[in-house]
């Protein structure tokens, strides 16, 4: 399982800031990347980062976020995020993660995901779901 993944394995994922990415809960604020996208591009890099190492019917799941969004990006721009894995503890898999405009550091955090089983994952879901 996760002995493939090692220290120093890294993710990338370019995008760019479109208004359906931007702060939308105050319309006093200017058009510029919120949060909760940054978060979700900085995870998805590290995804990029876990899947070619993984196995056969292996998934990752995250299970921790620490994030420090730094800056402002305005609609238009384009952002590099990048995960690098700095420990691996069995199936546990820590990330360094960071988001830059071409400005500036805009975020910066931790992010771990754990590396499971899509049938066992599947498994556990199934009694949460509605009767159909």
């Amino acid at each position: 399982m996760s002995e493939r993944i090692r220290p120093g394995d890294a993710g990338e994922l370019t995008f760019q800031v479109e208004s359906q990415h931007a702060v939308s809960f105050d319309p006093a604020m200017p058009p510029v990347l919120s949060t909760p996208w940054v978060l979700w591009f900085l995870e998805h890099a590290a995804i990029r980062a876990l899947s070619p190492r993984l196995g056969a019917g292996e998934v990752s799941v995250g299970t921790e976020v620490e994030l420090q969004h730094l800056a402002p990006t305005p609609v238009g721009v384009s952002v590099t995020c990048r995960a690098r894995v700095v420990a691996v503890d069995g199936p546990v898999v820590s990330f360094h993660v960071e988001a830059h405009d071409g400005h500036e550091v805009i975020a910066r955090g931790f992010h771990r995901r754990r590396v499971v089983r899509a049938a066992g994952l599947a498994r556990r879901v199934a009694p949460k779901l509605p009767p159909a």
